[in-house]
Formats: structure tokens, C-alpha cells, sequence
């Protein structure tokens, strides 16, 4: 295990280079993440209207209201970070080791609805999935997140390791997106017209996944080492708010992030009715998700040379690009006779989301020097919270929109639900709306941040500036 032995914020800890154990502990955590997350993500939305018979505006909605929450808790959470002292663990670390477990367990609950309550239904189940998602969301998947992510700047400043670090972050959250395609997809398409065996079965998965994901954070916690030299003073409230409103890198990159996020979430929203309703097969959830997921093991080794030769924001909007051409292919592809064009349509999505994603984490890390840049203040917590809320202002406006273009497209959860078929022309409607919703918002996304401020050049200023304050207030 790496030294975590006790030390004083005044104690100066020489950099070491990352091994390659905290990359993939780094990686175990997202992986952790993406079990509760993107499980949401991805079945929350079916599992709702196919098992439980709830409408997808309804649920659309949920997500908005929901992550609105966040607004609140995102914001806690980062101060909490922020004001915590180092102990033996960190400062990061123990927040994770504290919430993982209530974590998992309140993303077990979510699919439990007809296990704990069986004739729910109405209001009832509406109410059931609201506390639920708003336990496992808004609450403690924010008090495992926030610290997770607000790690990053304190594991490295060298860019290429942080390019890395987001690399294997995104490595972690692709394993377990593929692990979450090939062992829910055939539990649908096996149980398709059972809703009653649909509920059983990701019952039991989801408890598994409960033991899984405490493996996964606990390699984290004993693998990684905060290591980065910060200011002793603990950060003030309005000191936090100066660094903030004066951090134009992170108000830009956040603006992005909302409309990436927002695309990227109502695609995976509708994904699994694309593959029952448009390519006419559940297995082709499995196939969509992998073929998107690959295009990160296609993605990730460029990282590195695409931050040293063109730089993270130039590779922002290349790969962003490539995500447009994916969109315009789901869109308009023949998916009902020719369903392979589903695989080439995400994969080519994938291309572009996962190079846009990666960079976007290692462009997040960078506004935290930015802001002590400005102000003389560091706050990883708070700067990691505002962009987290702003990335879940995306999601929660993905999922609403993907929510309220199901039921713009004619989707019937009554029908879904008690076993019959969808009216003609709902497929079309469905396939035109994803490719629609992913290629708008990426397009909003590219224009936002082809004005990003913070270039290459000027964040290595900004990095020896700060090292040369450091060691004069060593000296003083």
C-alpha cells in the first residue's frame, strides 16, 4: 500500500511519479461510481416505465426536480471537503470510505420498488422512486463523488499525469458501463414480457453489485496518496465564492459541460429503447453500450499525445466532431432493417463522448490553479462541486428531455408495462429524437468552448508563478 502515514498541513511531501496501481486505483473508483450512476442512467428510466408502469414525463421530470437538489447538497459537500483537515487517510478519502456503502445500498433500493412494497403503483411508486433517487443521487452519491473527483489536483500537478489520471478514470467507467450491458441487457431481453422476472432479477443483481462496489472503493481508499502542497489557511465561504465568480475557465468549462451532459444523457436515456423498439432486439443494448464503451480503449492512449501536441481544448472540439457524424448516422440510418448500423452510430458517438469526457476532467483539475492562481486560494472542493452541479444540471436535463421525447414520440408505459406492443410510427419517432437530442446539444457544446480561456502556455505560467509563491512563503 502507498504511505498514508499522519502529517501536518505545513509538512511538504515531495512529488513522486504516479505508478501505475494508483491508476488503476483511480479507475477502481469511477468503476464503483458508474455502478450506482450509470446504472440510473441507463435502466432507471425502463425499469420505471416497463416494470413499475410509471410514464416517462413523469420520470422525465423527477430527474430535473431531483437534481435540483444538488444545487444544494453539491455545494455542502464541497465546503465539507474544503474544510476538512488532512488525517491519516487524507482529506479526500475518508468522505469515500464513510458513504460508499449507503451508496450502493440506496442504488439496491431504487430497483426494489415491487420487493419492498409489491402492489405499489400511482402516487405511491411516483413517491418511492423520488426518495430513493433522491437518497442515492442527490445525497450520497454527491458525498462519494465530490471527494472522488476533488482528488485529482491533489494526486499530481504534471499534465500528462492528469491527462492520465482522467484517461484511467474514464478506463474504470467503461468497465463497469460494459460490465452493466452484458449482465442487465439479457436480463431484459430474457424477461422482456415478465415484468414480475425483471424485478427479481435485477433485485439480485443489484445486491451483488452492493459487494463489488465496496471492493472497488476500498482498493481506491489504500491505493492513492494525496501529494500536491496546498495553503495552510482553511478557505472561507466568501473566500470560496471570490475564487469562484473570478475562475472564468471553470464558468466556461461548466457551460460546456451542461450541454455535453445534456446529450450525452438523453442518448443514454433512450438507448435501451432504441435497441427493443427501433432495431427491434434487446440484445442490441449489450451491442450499442459495447460498441460506444470500446471507443474509449480507442480514445484513451491519444490522450496523452493530443494534451502534449494540440492541447486539451483543440482536442475538445476534434473529438466533438467526431460525436456529430455519430449523431447524424443514428438518426437517419435504416436501424429498423439494417440494426447494425446501431453499433456503428454509437461507436462513432463513443468516439467523440469519451474524448470529449476524458479531456473535460483534466481541464476541471486545471481551474483549480487557475482560481489560486487569482485569489491565493486553492478549493479543490468547491471548484470540483460547482462543476459536478453543473454536469448534473446536464444530466438532469438530459434525462428530462429524453423523458419528455419518449412521451413526444407516442411511448405508452401502459402499454409497456401490461405487455403490448407500441402503435405504428413510435420507433421512428424514438430513433429521430435521440439522434437529435445528441447532436444539437454536442454542437452547443463545440461553440461554448472554442472560446475556452486557458491555454497550455498559460496554465504552465500559472503553475511556476504558483510554485515561486510557495517557496517564498517558505522562506519568509
Amino acid at each position: 500500500m502507498d504511505r498514508t502515514t499522519p502529517r501536518t498541513d505545513t509538512d511538504v511531501v515531495v512529488p513522486r511519479k504516479l505508478t501505475t496501481r494508483n491508476y488503476l486505483a483511480y479507475a477502481a473508483g469511477d468503476a464503483a461510481n458508474n455502478l450506482s450512476f450509470t446504472m440510473a442512467s441507463f435502466f432507471l428510466i425502463l425499469y420505471y416505465t416497463n416494470v413499475v408502469g410509471v410514464e416517462g414525463a413523469v420520470i422525465g421530470t423527477m430527474f430535473l426536480i431531483v437534481r435540483f437538489v444538488d444545487a444544494i447538497t453539491d455545494v455542502v459537500t464541497g465546503r465539507l471537503v474544503d474544510a476538512k483537515k488532512p488525517g491519516r487517510l487524507g482529506k479526500f478519502k475518508p468522505f469515500i470510505l464513510w458513504f460508499s456503502l449507503p451508496l450502493l445500498l440506496s442504488s439496491m433500493a431504487i430497483y426494489s420498488a415491487q420487493v419492498f412494497f409489491p402492489d405499489i403503483s400511482g402516487t405511491a411508486a411516483i413517491v418511492y422512486m423520488y426518495v430513493t433517487y433522491l437518497l442515492m443521487g442527490s445525497i450520497f452519491y454527491t458525498l462519494v463523488n465530490i471527494p472522488y473527483g476533488s482528488m485529482a489536483p491533489a494526486l499530481t500537478q504534471v499534465p500528462a499525469e492528469r491527462g492520465k489520471l482522467a484517461t484511467f478514470r474514464s478506463y474504470g467507467a467503461a468497465l463497469a458501463v460494459l460490465a452493466l450491458a452484458f449482465i442487465i441487457s439479457p436480463q431484459i431481453q430474457g424477461n422482456a414480457n415478465d415484468p414480475d422476472a425483471l424485478q427479481r432479477s435485477l433485485f439480485i443483481t443489484t445486491a451483488g453489485f452492493v459487494v463489488v462496489g465496496m471492493a472497488l472503493y476500498l482498493f481506491l481508499v489504500f491505493n492513492t496518496q494525496e501529494q500536491v502542497a496546498r495553503p495552510t489557511a482553511t478557505v472561507s465561504f466568501r473566500d470560496s465564492l471570490k475564487t469562484l465568480t473570478s475562475n472564468k475557465p471553470l464558468l466556461w468549462l461548466s457551460a460546456g459541460a451542461v450541454l455535453f451532459l445534456t446529450g450525452l444523457t438523453a442518448v443514454g436515456t433512450l438507448g435501451t429503447y432504441i435497441a427493443i423498439y427501433v432495431q427491434q432486439d434487446a440484445g442490441f443494448i449489450a451491442w450499442n453500450i459495447l460498441a460506444q464503451t470500446i471507443a474509449i480503449f480507442v480514445v484513451g492512449p491519444l490522450i496523452p499525445t493530443v494534451v502534449r501536441t494540440i492541447g486539451k481544448r483543440a482536442g475538445y472540439l476534434i473529438f466533438g466532431g467526431v460525436s456529430l457524424v455519430g449523431a447524424v448516422v443514428l438518426a437517419l440510418a435504416p436501424l429498423p432493417t439494417t440494426p447494425l448500423w446501431g453499433p456503428v452510430a454509437f461507436f462513432l458517438i463513443g468516439i467523440g463522448i469519451n474524448g470529449v469526457n476524458t479531456l473535460m476532467w483534466a481541464l476541471e483539475a486545471d481551474t483549480v490553479e487557475y482560481g489560486e492562481w487569482k485569489t491565493g486560494n486553492r478549493t479543490e472542493g468547491t471548484t470540483y462541486a460547482v462543476f459536478s452541479f453543473t454536469r448534473k444540471m446536464g444530466q438532469a436535463l438530459g434525462g428530462f428531455v429524453g423523458g419528455f421525447g419518449l412521451t413526444w414520440a407516442g411511448f405508452s408505459a401502459a402499454r409497456a408495462s401490461s405487455g403490448e406492443t407500441q402503435e405504428a410510427g413510435v420507433a421512428d419517432n424514438i430513433q429521430l429524437v435521440a439522434g437529435g437530442l445528441v447532436g444539437g446539444f454536442m454542437l452547443l457544446s463545440l461553440l461554448v468552448m472554442a472560446f475556452y480561456p486557458l491555454t497550455e502556455a498559460k496554465f504552465q505560467e500559472i503553475t511556476g508563478e504558483i510554485a515561486a509563491r510557495r517557496a517564498a512563503d517558505r522562506e519568509a
